[in-house]
């Protein structure tokens, strides 16, 4: 049998503590080292005991978890998930900790219930095991994809992005290189938890000149625009240049297939598609699907991925044509959607 995996707990809450100390206890692969009351503690024991990984609350006193993220990725890297409120205040703290470094972003128990506290230790556990078989990144290589001169015969009219874990953090350092006059719209498939869409967008608002928007059914997809679907739902492109919303069928939310469908269903070879850092496979069809109708496509490159699962699996899918470092990719979408048609926003 291998070793359990070893987790730090920080948290300024004592129930808290006790709580998930106790729930992880049910738990033969996951073994709790130590427990934190402030970040300036949790700092201290990373160190000292050096834990596979840190479950890390945004709002201690003292040093919060934001600085404390900051410190242990600096000291002693280590995987780091954040336990975060819904409040306004700790969602951006807690977006925040993800741009530093940390890997995933939880939501605390809304009730100390003894069946939701045992939904919540589960999916904790499960977080945990997850984020257990992710390297932790002292420091990325710097590395040049392969973006090839485009054989497109005009300009792509939407942009689809797809990301899970680590894209939060990409999908911002895109977003910043991109101009406030960029002419086409961005649509995006973050696998993010419940309750976090509001935070995401806010957090992508406050590093991007474009508007971002929680996407609204039948309203029409404009340029310069970043559309993310609300909480339970999958964002898609109609053919008439609308939005449209469905329901997630599972616990995948939202489905990053089912958005670059719709964009090589609408647009064809006008379509272009990006797959980002993240676990699994989502994505890499609706790719591919881009690719077959003709438009353009693009995977992040594995040295600068927290987790290169969809890339890869959009690779094996021959659905990428090109390669590119997040350093690369805003100037690769401004050259994909130079002089695209500019809708108007009467028509909206």
């Amino acid at each position: 049998m291998s070793a359990p995996i070893r987790v730090l707990i920080a948290d300024d809450s004592l129930t808290v503590r006790h709580a998930l100390r106790a729930l992880l206890a049910e738990e033969r692969d996951v073994q709790v080292v130590g427990e934190a009351a402030d970040g300036g503690e949790a700092i201290a024991l990373a160190r000292r005991l050096r834990p596979d990984v840190v479950t890390m609350d945004v709002m201690m006193p003292g040093v919060d978890g934001l600085r404390a993220t900051e410190e242990i990725m600096a000291v002693a890297p280590t995987r780091i998930i954040v336990i975060s409120q819904l409040a306004a205040t700790q969602q951006d703290l807690a977006f925040r900790a993800l741009a530093s470094g940390a890997l995933e972003l939880m939501a605390k128990p809304a009730t100390f219930v003894a069946e939701d506290l045992l939904r919540w230790g589960r999916a904790v556990a499960t977080a945990i095991r997850l984020m257990h078989e992710v390297p932790v990144v002292t420091r990325r290589r710097t590395t040049h994809g392969t973006i090839a001169p485009f054989d497109q015969t005009g300009p792509v009219h939407a942009l689809g992005v797809v990301a899970s874990t680590g894209g939060p953090q990409i999908i911002a350092q895109i977003l910043t290189g991109l101009p406030a006059d960029l002419p086409i719209p961005i649509l995006v498939a973050q696998h993010i938890a419940d309750g976090f869409v509001d935070g995401l967008a806010r957090w992508f608002s406050q590093v991007t000149p474009l508007k971002v928007e929680i996407a609204r059914c039948a309203s029409r997809a404009l340029p310069a625009h970043v559309y993310l679907p609300p909480a339970g739902h999958s964002l898609v492109l109609e053919r008439d240049g609308t939005l449209g919303l469905r329901r997630c069928p599972g616990s995948l939310c939202p489905s990053g297939d089912a958005t670059l469908f719709s964009l090589a269903a609408s647009l064809g070879a006008r379509a272009a598609g990006i797959v980002l850092s993240g676990m699994g496979e989502d994505g890499a069809q609706g790719l591919a699907a881009i690719r077959r109708a003709g438009g353009v496509t693009l995977a992040q490159d594995e040295a600068s991925c927290v987790v290169y699962g969809i890339p890869r699996a959009a690779v094996a899918a021959q659905a990428v044509a090109h390669i590119a470092t997040p350093e690369e990719m805003a100037p690769f979408i401004i050259r994909a959607a130079a002089r695209a048609p500019i809708p108007e926003e009467g028509n909206e």
